[in-house]
């Protein structure tokens, strides 16, 4: 997902759009979970293509559509394409085999393997208290993990769909924070509305490939739930990126947080799934790791800031 840089300060509305957009992805989730067990690649075909028409509508509300589609990076869109539809169809199986609370948590690695992505693979400098962060998140990861992942050593075997859930899950995880890197240079030349609307498009496309893997016909319901579900996801990112145009990063993402709680309500409500100890306990855990990130980037941000300010003019 993608954000532009806040250009008017109003906290209390960014903070309210935000908890909205955390709404509407839940009740794009919910809706998958709910239309059973579809093939990913047909639900990534939903998700992507109908998110498109919010986005449309949106742009060509505000006179930004003629330009939306125009870039020099095709070949980078295209990239971020294909790791982006990679980790949105493992995210969604596993997202049809597990609780709803449970496929929310473990989604909540994403933004530690980005810190540790950036150190490995662009060479930034992490220093000892992220670093320390991101290992009690992954522990928090690994707690919420245990029930199922004991269950390679049961009876049961690799068949258990719920040990096949956690583990993509993880792997859509670490996909997806591939892809976060990917957007984070786009972000440098391109447009928030270019980026979105070049992915809904590329995994459109895409996600075809998967028709001839098996694609089944729907239910007239399941075919409403899944073109709902891409109608939320489009408006999700619209309803995102308002709020990250009201406040500053730093407040506005640890509310994404909010998802753990709509998930355990709406999840015992709608599904009847019942939140375990382990999901409750390692989702506080990593949710604190997260919003330790979140406040080390803010005081750095701030460091950096003021280290520019100090610095005396040059020439």
């Amino acid at each position: 997902m993608t954000v532009d840089h806040a250009v008017g300060h109003n906290t209390l509305r960014g903070i309210t759009l935000k908890i909205v957009s955390v709404t509407v992805f839940v009740g794009m989730q919910t809706c998958i979970k709910a239309a059973g067990d579809v093939p990913a690649g047909q639900i990534v075909f939903f998700r992507s293509f109908f998110a498109i028409f919010p986005i449309i509508a949106f742009l060509a509300f505000k006179g930004e559509l003629a330009t939306a589609f125009t870039t020099r990076r095709p070949f980078n869109h295209v990239a971020r394409g294909v790791v982006g539809v990679g980790a949105m169809g493992l995210g969604f199986f596993a997202l049809t085999r597990l609780p709803l609370p449970e496929a929310i948590t473990l989604n909540y690695a994403q933004p530690l393997l980005v810190v540790v992505f950036s150190s490995v693979f662009l060479g930034e400098t992490i220093r000892v208290y992220r670093w320390s962060a991101v290992a009690v998140g992954l522990a928090g990861v690994l707690v919420i993990s245990w029930p199922e992942l004991t269950l390679l050593n049961s009876d049961e075997g690799l068949d258990d769909q719920e040990v096949l859930g956690v583990m993509a899950a993880l792997i859509a995880a670490a996909i997806s924070a591939v892809a976060m890197l990917l957007v984070r240079n786009l972000v440098q030349t391109e447009k928030t509305a270019t980026i979105v609307l070049w992915f809904s498009s590329t995994a459109s496309v895409l996600s075809l490939f998967t028709l001839p893997f098996g694609w089944q016909a729907l239910t007239p319901m399941q075919a409403a739930l899944l073109v709902f579900a891409g109608f939320c996801g489009g408006l999700g990112q619209i309803l995102m990126t308002a709020a990250y145009r009201h406040a500053e990063a730093s407040v506005v993402a640890p509310f994404e947080y909010t998802s753990m709680i709509l998930g355990v309500v709406v999840g015992y409500l709608v599904f009847g799934d019942v939140t375990s100890l382990n999901t409750l306990v390692g989702g506080v855990i990593v949710v604190a790791a997260g919003i330790f990130i979140i406040w080390r980037e803010r005081q750095l941000g701030l460091e950096r800031t003021r280290t520019r300010t100090a610095a005396p003019p040059q020439g």
